[in-house]
């Protein structure tokens, strides 16, 4: 497709939005975004790098809406950004060494113990139920900050998933967990772009162009979710989680 056409760029703004409704409430933003910039002819070597640029501007939107609404709990989320940051760099760095196929199967299993966990647990995340003071709440934080981070880095699809179920299993509501999960995503988000960049695989062209309706997006989504709780949220990270495991097996098989 032609580089600057009408066709292109509106492929972009549509499926940006999109991508931002969806990736800042539960993350899955890339189920959309990817094929899109696919779809609108983007160098491979520069794909991932533009993406990490969008996405970025969507968990920052997302992370700032959610700040707002005082729907994050920072007296948690500030000991493991630092967790979630170094481990996005490793994840980047190691990428660019390791193939990342061998992860999908482990992926697959993962994404589906997710999803029949939440759908059998039908009151999950509606009510509080976490500890301020435990510390092992926090070293168990710690380790998900650390290994997600990484993945986000090295593979990425199911990134915000993992995270709102890691939350939800410390006993945060679903709201809170998605405003944590936000916080270690842009965290993420930021360290794995700047890791792009620092070997030119960002195109700030295709990634504004892209970022810019996702951040519309974002700020429609995170608003949905703050009004709505989890009556919004539930059912959109299982359908997300679902769309997501079928991703995965139709990439596996072919």
């Amino acid at each position: 497709m032609e580089h600057g056409s009408i066709a292109m760029i509106s492929i972009l703004v549509i499926c940006g939005f999109l991508a931002g409704v969806i990736d800042s409430v539960v993350g899955g933003g890339g189920l959309i975004s990817i094929p899109a910039l696919l779809a609108a002819g983007i160098p491979l070597p520069m794909l991932l790098g533009s993406n990490k640029l969008a996405g970025t501007l969507c968990s920052f939107t997302s992370t700032a809406s959610f700040v707002r609404s005082g729907k994050i709990n920072f007296g948690m989320v500030k000991f493991l950004i630092p967790f979630s940051i170094a481990g996005a760099v490793a994840g980047s760095l190691t990428v660019r060494q390791v193939p990342s196929a061998f992860l999908k199967p482990l992926v697959i299993v993962m994404l589906v113990v997710i999803t029949v966990y939440t759908l059998f647990k039908k009151s999950w995340g509606d009510v509080s139920t976490y500890s301020q003071d435990s510390k092992k709440s926090l070293i168990i934080g710690i380790c998900i900050a650390l290994v997600i981070g990484f993945y986000d880095g090295f593979f990425g699809p199911g990134a915000g998933s993992f995270l709102i179920f890691a939350f939800l299993m410390l006993g945060f509501e679903f709201v809170t967990a998605a405003g944590n999960a936000k916080v270690l995503n842009f965290s993420s988000n930021i360290a794995s772009l700047l890791t792009f960049a620092a070997f030119g695989s960002v195109s700030l062209y295709y990634g504004l162009l892209l970022g810019i309706p996702i951040v519309i997006g974002a700020v429609v989504g995170s608003r949905l979710a703050i009004r709505k709780g989890a009556s919004y949220i539930r059912p959109l990270f299982i359908t997300v989680t679902l769309i997501l495991i079928g991703k995965q097996i139709w990439d596996t098989m072919h």
